[in-house]
Formats: C-alpha cells, sequence, structure tokens
C-alpha cells in the first residue's frame, strides 16, 4: 500500500506541482524513508501511522547523527507526502500537522583533532581487504572534505590523480573539481590496484571506485558503520559520522588560514554564509591574526 501512494504522491509532484525532477525525486525519497523505519519496526499501515510514529523516526535520524538541516528536508518532504494523502482524502488526519521543523540554529559541529584523525585512520587493519580499502575512503573524506554520497557516487574516470584533483558531482548534479592530497591518492591507488582489482565487479558498477565485496557500489550506511566501528575500536567519545571528517577537513584549513571563499568553493557551499559555521576559531587566534596582519595593529 506504502508503494502504491508514493507512485501515486510522484506524480502529484511531477504533473500538479510541476516540480523539477531533482526535488520530486527527493520528496519521494523522505517519504519513502519513513516507509523503510516502520517496516523495521514490523510494518504499519499508512492509516495507523501517529504522530508519536513519526517524532520516534526524527529521533532515529537524529541518533544516525544527520544534522538539524537533513533531518528538517526530510520532515519537510514527510509533511508534503501527508498533506497530499489529506488533499486526495486518503487520510483524514495528517500526523504530522503539530510537528515542529528542528531548530536550524548554526551550532558549532562536531570537529575531529587532527591525532584522532590519524587514529582512526591507523584503526583500520591493513592486512584485510575492507581494511584497505576503508583506510583508502576515510583519507579521500578528510583530504578532500566530500559528502558521503559524493564519495560512495566517486567514478575512477572522475579521478585525476595525476594532477591531484577529483571531479565531483554534488548537490544539484553540479560538479566541481577538489584537491584530493597525496596521502589519499596513494591509499586509492593501493586499493584499486591491489584489492579493487581483484573483485568480480557487478555489472553497472565498473566504474565506482569503492565497491563492497559483491563487487557493488559502497552504500552510505556501509560507510556510516565502518566509522562507527572504527570509533568504537579507538574508543573515542564523540558521535562521529562521514560528514564528521568533512566538517574537520573544513575546520583544520580555516584554522591553518585557509581562504573562506576557496573552502566554499571545495566544499560545493552555494553561499558563503553555510561555510562560515566553521571559523568557529577563538579569540585569541583572532587577536593574533589582527595583531600579525593589520598595518594599523
Amino acid at each position: 500500500m506504502w508503494e502504491t501512494y508514493l507512485k501515486q504522491f510522484k506524480d502529484y509532484l511531477v504533473l500538479e506541482r510541476g516540480l523539477a525532477d531533482n526535488s520530486v525525486e527527493a520528496y519521494v525519497r523522505d517519504a519513502a524513508k519513513l516507509a523503510e523505519y516502520v517496516e523495521l519496526l514490523g510494518g504499519k499501515e499508512l492509516i495507523e501511522i501517529t504522530e508519536f510514529d513519526v517524532l520516534e523516526f526524527l529521533g532515529y535520524l537524529h541518533d544516525l547523527g544527520l544534522a538539524a538541516y537533513s533531518q528538517a528536508r526530510i520532515l519537510s518532504g514527510i509533511k508534503s507526502f501527508f498533506k497530499y494523502l489529506v488533499l486526495e482524502n486518503l487520510l483524514t488526519i495528517d500526523p504530522t500537522q503539530l510537528i515542529e521543523s528542528p531548530h536550524l540554529s548554526r551550532h558549532l559541529p562536531d570537529v575531529l583533532t587532527y591525532p584522532e584523525i590519524i587514529q582512526l585512520l591507523e584503526a583500520n587493519d591493513l592486512s584485510k581487504p575492507e581494511g584497505m580499502r576503508n583506510r583508502a575512503m576515510l583519507e579521500v573524506l578528510y583530504s578532500s572534505g566530500l559528502r558521503v554520497s559524493e564519495l560512495v557516487n566517486l567514478q575512477i574516470t572522475n579521478c585525476y590523480f595525476d594532477a591531484g584533483f577529483l571531479r565531483v558531482i554534488g548537490k544539484g548534479s553540479k560538479t566541481r573539481l577538489v584537491p584530493i592530497g597525496a596521502d589519499a591518492i596513494r591509499q586509492t591507488q593501493l586499493y584499486v590496484e591491489h584489492i579493487r582489482s581483484h573483485v568480480e565487479v557487478q555489472k553497472g558498477h565498473e566504474d565506482f571506485v569503492f565497491l563492497n565485496r559483491r563487487g557493488k557500489q559502497l552504500t552510505r550506511v556501509m560507510v556510516f558503520l565502518v566509522i562507527k566501528d572504527l570509533v568504537s575500536i579507538i574508543g573515542l567519545h564523540k558521535t562521529v559520522s562521514p560528514h564528521t571528517f568533512r566538517h574537520s577537513f573544513a575546520t583544520h584549513l580555516i584554522e591553518g588560514g585557509a581562504d573562506l571563499r576557496a573552502v566554499q568553493e571545495m566544499l560545493g557551499h552555494e553561499s558563503i554564509t553555510t561555510t562560515e559555521i566553521y571559523t568557529h576559531l577563538d579569540r585569541e587566534y583572532l587577536r593574533e591574526v589582527v595583531t600579525k596582519y593589520h598595518p594599523r595593529a
């Protein structure tokens, strides 16, 4: 039943609301996430879904480490789905009507220190094929500040190691070139040449850099689980997700003196305001910058 309603919802978004393909896919995907969650708990019909169920789902997303912005976007898709169902008289009550979006304050993101990054990288067991892959994967995350979706979709034909760049397809199918460091290049080449070359690659997955043991493109969830295991191994008491590596990449660059515009370009942010959340430098550091560089200091 869920599948039927999701298909009808998609048709409504395309035909009646005239949304762009990317927007339609995002709305349907967000609503489908709730369906997947409900299925995990034993399954419920749409008419049985309550406000409590949706709140529990949002709590589940929070526990997974999703940022408030991501939670709010998913909730927006779910709200649109239930509004459609009420509009079409498929439901009489909208269980999301009184649910407010997560507070989108510009909080400081969790950041790993450089020694913690090294600990996580070195916790991979390089004697195992998956250890080689995971080391390369995390090196790329930290070296280039990729989103997890960009990492799992990274293609061999978009890796220009000789030039030290990756061609990344980000949000809204926008393409950007990002630098990749020597360590990440070395680890990725070792993985591709010595591990990936022995995997029986499934049809349609030939160009993806990171594959699972069955020869298919790695999933976002798998990356999350890999990092969770490494955090447990080193006994790190922080909530760490793939996005934490992106946060750390940006923070370490800016703390090292990188230009904000350059970091914005590398992260693929539309607005400089989004990048500014990484400038949580202490006042003493700012005072030193002024003392050192301002002509009237």
